[in-house]
């Protein structure tokens, strides 16, 4: 599991720990096993922490050899689940990885194809594979509520080039590369269904406008006042979850207690459709291409050879 160490990523980990008694986590993160956030620690001996980067591929190949060579070894359970649930927004399009990147396509596509990639032929059938995306790809007032511009899509190459937005310094320009990497993300959960045998599945789930992730910091005042008094008061209505219960829907997102087909949208907790431009197969090829393409470039490790 990545991005599990905060937000829901984190209310999610905690209830599959909490909930089930035979459930091994191995969270891939920046973080040491002595760092674990409260109401983890407690689940110590159920959790192997595997020291990743997920803006650097080559560090993502190294945690992928780590956990291959564990499963090998039986020193883990086998793996009947990824959970890639981290994702990244900045306040600009103009960060880059060390490889020249743009940051938040790198976390929140690039890292998802590469662990996918890397791990696909080690999960044991029935299994399930789930990319947390964003109903901000859908770009309208409904699903944004106006804090999230609309995605903009070009090809994946030029999206994944730092600068790809206008005004590329703007707080605009870093959402809308948040947003257009969460449509990305959807096309590749499209993308893999085509490519991945019966019985290892895939899915996008969605967990809405969640309060208290830090959507809205260093953004204009407008948008802060929202984020921080509006969406909350939201909380008690059916259209908004705190990040307890965003977490939880996360997990049966994962454990696969929301059924769901390989390539669907889990929107909380239903399987509804992706936004109409989510469903592009040309896109879906060429954004798959790229990734191949990138992917190349990484030292072999025992996937990548």
């Amino acid at each position: 599991m990545t991005g599990a160490t905060r937000g829901i990523g984190l209310a999610a980990a905690r209830h599959i720990l909490s909930t089930t008694g035979d459930v091994h986590l191995a969270l891939l993160s920046r973080g040491r096993m002595d760092e674990l956030p409260t109401g983890l620690a407690a689940y110590a001996d159920r959790i192997t922490m595997l020291p990743a980067d997920l803006t650097d591929a080559t560090s993502i190949d190294g945690a992928i050899a780590t956990l291959v060579g564990a499963l090998d070894a039986a020193t883990l359970p086998p793996l009947s689940a990824l959970g890639l649930n981290a994702g990244i927004q900045f306040v600009d399009a103009l960060h880059a990885t060390g490889a020249g990147l743009e940051t938040t396509f790198a976390v929140n596509v690039v890292a998802n194809h590469l662990l996918i990639m890397g791990l696909r032929e080690h999960l044991r059938i029935p299994a399930r594979i789930t990319i947390t995306v964003s109903d901000t790809h859908f770009g309208d007032f409904r699903h944004t509520g106006g804090l999230v511009p609309a995605p903009r899509w070009s090809a994946p190459r030029t999206l994944a080039a730092p600068g790809a937005f206008a005004d590329p310094a703007s707080t605009a320009a870093g959402r809308t590369a948040y947003s257009t990497s969460k449509l990305a993300a959807v096309h590749l959960v499209h993308e893999w269904a085509r490519h991945l045998p019966a019985g290892l599945d895939i899915v996008s789930y969605n967990p809405s406008l969640v309060p208290g992730t830090g959507l809205t910091r260093d953004a204009r005042a407008l948008d802060r006042f929202a984020g921080r008094w509006v969406l909350p008061a939201l909380s008690i209505t059916p259209l908004v979850d705190r990040i307890p219960t965003a977490g939880v829907k996360l997990a049966d997102a994962i454990l696969a207690r929301t059924a769901a087909g390989s390539g669907e949208y889990i929107d909380r907790t239903r399987v509804v459709p992706s936004s109409p431009e989510s469903y592009d197969p040309q896109r879906e090829r060429e954004l798959w291409d790229f990734l191949e393409e990138l992917r190349r470039r990484v030292p072999a490790g025992p996937d990548n050879r």
